[in-house]
């Protein structure tokens, strides 16, 4: 363990970011209530809560496109082996919980997670019930393990992100994080500790205050959704929770609050009009911008033009390649609300945000009843007819 060094395992350097004691969002802990599964707005809209036509399109609109399809069927695998039984012994393992917590990071690393971080469990982090059957949530692992997978930049640049490549995006990184807490997680248990992975097939936790205490980033804009400080929203996550005593990660702060109080961006950008340009509110014991839900959900399950909705992603001044001259902004930007100001005026100046279709790779291509075509006007007036 000696000449240990954090940037030599970790893919952005994270021990550059400022620590601090708490999230740089208020949370009232003693207030945050736990929240039901079946409340989110893909499983409101799969129970018919938001229409006919939605309840309809939520089961196939990952699957009408044949790779997000394929990604899609391949994470459906995963879904039953998010658990399993603990080894009668526990191995002979290093008693030192920051040995234990390097070690768990690098296997993470080494199955090809992008970021890593570890916290206590936040009980009001677990479900309190599952979707669809709502069957009670039972989680009362100590440790919460993140990881997070990179979307890929190169297609967020090509994309106007709500095109047919959308929901492959989100599904590359959600299938991959998945794989690996898979993995982790039964590791963990043949060291003779219980471990879950919790994915997107198979969720018992509320990812967002798992990756604020794991140090992974800081509470956006975006309808709840955490920022990551290279990454910033172009990311999905996977959890793995865990009795393995380990050390855990601080919170961060690398100015995200300042930042989005002024940009505003995603919420001028957002083609369903969910994101809020107004001000920071308390909401079940913590504080954050408010979002339509059942708008979003209506354009990312609707959207009669693309598969899925990731537009905040794409116009988000933090979704920018890990290169010299963009670490050099983002340092600027972490250090100084001047820079920050700047960064948001450039960010348009600069051309930042627009789609390069010049740049695409992928085929638009859509699935109606079990033949692949190209999408067009026929298509979607198709899709839509049965509720007209």
């Amino acid at each position: 363990m000696s000449g240990y060094h954090k940037r030599d395992l970790e893919n952005f350097p994270m021990h550059k970011i400022k620590r601090v004691d708490r999230p740089t969002t208020i949370i009232h802990d003693n207030e945050v209530k736990r929240v039901d599964e079946r409340d989110s707005g893909f499983n409101k809209a799969a129970a018919g809560l938001y229409g006919p036509i939605l309840a309809r399109e939520r089961p196939r609109f990952v699957m009408k496109q044949p790779l997000s399809g394929a990604l899609g069927t391949m994470q459906l695998f995963l879904r039953d082996i998010v658990d399993g039984m603990v080894a009668k012994q526990k191995a002979p393992l290093p008693e030192d919980p920051a040995i234990l917590a390097r070690h768990i990071k690098e296997t993470a690393y080494f199955l090809r997670a992008d970021a890593v971080g570890i916290c206590e469990l936040p009980p009001y982090a677990v479900y309190t019930n599952s979707f669809p059957d709502g069957e009670p949530v039972e989680c009362a692992h100590k440790y919460a393990i993140g990881i997070l997978i990179d979307q890929d930049y190169r297609t967020s640049h090509a994309t106007n992100g709500h095109n047919w490549i959308s929901n492959s995006m989100s599904f590359v990184a959600y299938s991959a994080s998945g794989f690996i807490a898979c993995i982790l997680a039964d590791y963990i248990r043949r060291l003779g500790y219980p471990a879950r992975a919790h994915h997107a097939r198979n969720y018992q936790v509320v990812v967002p205050p798992i990756l604020l205490w794991a140090g992974l980033g800081e509470m956006s804009r975006i309808g709840d959704s955490v920022l990551h400080p290279f990454m910033g929203p172009r990311f999905k996550a996977a959890v793995v929770t865990t009795d393995l005593p380990m050390a855990v990660d601080k919170p961060i702060d690398f100015g995200l609050q300042d930042f989005c109080s002024k940009c505003k961006k995603c919420a001028r950008e957002c083609p369903s009009g969910a994101l809020t340009d107004g001000g920071k509110e308390m909401y079940n014991g913590y504080e954050h911008w408010h979002s339509d839900i059942r708008k979003c959900t209506t354009m990312r399950v609707g959207n009669q033009h693309g598969s899925g909705c990731g537009t905040c992603i794409k116009a988000c001044p933090w979704n920018k390649p890990y290169t010299p001259v963009h670490r050099a902004v983002g340092w600027a930007m972490r250090h100084s609300g001047l820079a920050r100001s700047l960064a948001i005026r450039g960010d348009d100046f600069m051309g930042y945000g627009k789609p390069h279709p010049e740049e695409q790779w992928w085929l638009d291509l859509e699935e109606i009843d079990g033949i692949v075509q190209t999408p067009g006007k026929h298509a979607g007036k198709h899709l839509w007819a049965a509720d007209e």
